[in-house]
């Protein structure tokens, strides 16, 4: 053989070793705080607001919408509403019954003179792109544009994803939270299953005109174009009680502002912590952390998806992870009766988040998400209404439960980890 073949194939080993470095072996951030702040002081929402480039916004109307039959229909009729522009941007938007619903009221929307705006991730929407209901939307008059499509100049960024699943109607109504437009969260993904477990958010009030920036940027990336003007930024009045900040997230050498945010909310927790999360893969400082904060008195309920999950794989990994958080006070659920996607964070009587951004190393330092924090005690008491039913359909991992677990979890172990830090 050639000389330049062999060097050509010790390049593509190099190469090679060098990916699997990079995906498996890259240390995470050893994140710690300086000192802790309780999470109810006002030094903390001004930390918090200057570390996380927040800024709480006064005078909001929440309303929280537990599973799907709730949130699309709401949505639709947000949409049908509409008289100056609606904006939707979705890591999964996917043919089907729930996607011709939602594109049937923008078409009529775009038909009407309304300036309708869709962003969709290129790989988490990859079946949309090549639909029926796509070719509907453009020929309607819709801009389409999707996110982080494959191209020679970005393949760098490739891993970077947009996970924000965002709708605001006429730049006053915005829906946030963690589903996107997939029949499984309305009907049930695969025979015989339930739908999917979820929380969306419907917001009016000041805070949609930086919830409205956060798609502006993502449309900016995609297409280059800036939204500006009262289409999309009108002037906004106060309208109820909440306090709430946006709080948006995009890769920064690894760092992310969804990930500083958590670390900072779990160590300020005085009293209680209550996560969902479909996705638990915390790294090796956030484990600490839940470890530290629960030693410490605070009580964490964590609930995650039971046999019901999507990544079985993720789940095996996740469970793996289960010991040490068990044995420093952390209780965690596992749900039964669906799989569970709602990404909520309480903690306390005084911050409630919910989101897109999973407990995991994707979230945290991969995707670009999006996440609400909200001070009202009513919604956090709603929430957590919420959390204590979906307590009642979950079975607890006791330390002696997840020590007696099958031999085979257990032989899989040394495979698993690979995932903690790839999901």
């Amino acid at each position: 053989m050639p000389w330049w073949w062999w060097l050509l194939t010790i390049a593509g080993f190099v190469g090679l070793a060098w990916v699997v470095l990079v995906s498996l072996f890259t240390p995470a951030i050893n994140y710690h705080l300086h000192e802790r702040i309780a999470a109810s002081s006002p030094g903390f929402v001004r930390a918090i607001s200057a570390i996380g480039q927040i800024s709480p916004h006064p005078g909001n109307k929440v309303d929280v919408f537990t599973n799907d039959p709730a949130f699309y229909p709401a949505m639709i009729d947000a949409i049908r509403a509409a008289q100056q522009s609606v904006c939707l941007e979705c890591y999964i938007f996917h043919p089907g019954r729930v996607a011709d619903a939602i594109a049937d009221a923008m078409i009529d929307r775009a038909r009407h003179g309304v300036t309708v705006s869709l962003v969709a991730d290129s790989i988490g929407s990859f079946p949309f792109w090549y639909s029926s209901v796509r070719r509907r939307l453009k020929k309607a008059g819709c801009r389409v544009h999707n996110y982080q499509g494959v191209r020679w100049y970005s393949l760098a960024r490739l891993n970077n994803r947009t996970h924000r699943e965002l709708l605001i109607v006429d730049g006053r109504v915005a829906f946030a939270g963690g589903a996107g437009v997939a029949d499984w969260w309305m009907y049930g993904k695969g025979r015989k299953k339930p739908y999917w477990r979820d929380t969306m958010v419907r917001v009016e009030g000041p805070v949609v005109n930086a919830i409205q920036g956060v798609f502006a940027e993502n449309w900016l990336e995609c297409c280059s174009e800036i939204l500006d003007g009262d289409r999309f930024y009108p002037a906004l009045e106060p309208v109820g009680p909440v306090t709430a900040a946006t709080i948006k997230s995009s890769p920064s050498d690894r760092f992310t502002l969804a990930r500083v945010t958590f670390q900072s909310l779990i160590e300020a927790a005085e009293k209680d912590i209550r996560i969902s999360t479909p996705y638990f893969l915390p790294d090796k400082s956030l484990r600490r952390a839940l470890a530290r904060t629960a030693r410490r008195g605070v009580a964490i309920s964590v609930i995650l998806p039971g046999p019901t999950s999507d990544q079985r794989w993720v789940r095996l990994a996740s469970r793996r992870m289960y010991g040490r958080l068990l044995k420093s006070g952390v209780r965690i659920f596992e749900y039964q009766p669906a799989m569970t996607h709602a990404k909520i964070l309480l903690v306390d009587e005084s911050w409630a988040l919910v989101g897109t951004t999973n407990m995991d190393n994707r979230s945290f330092e991969h995707n670009d998400e999006v996440n609400l924090a909200m001070r009202d005690g009513d919604v956090i008491t709603r929430l957590g209404q919420d959390f204590a039913a979906d307590l009642t359909v979950s079975e607890e991992i006791t330390l002696a439960r997840w020590k007696s677990r099958p031999l085979w979890e257990r032989a899989l172990n040394p495979i698993v980890w690979i995932l903690e830090r790839q999901q």
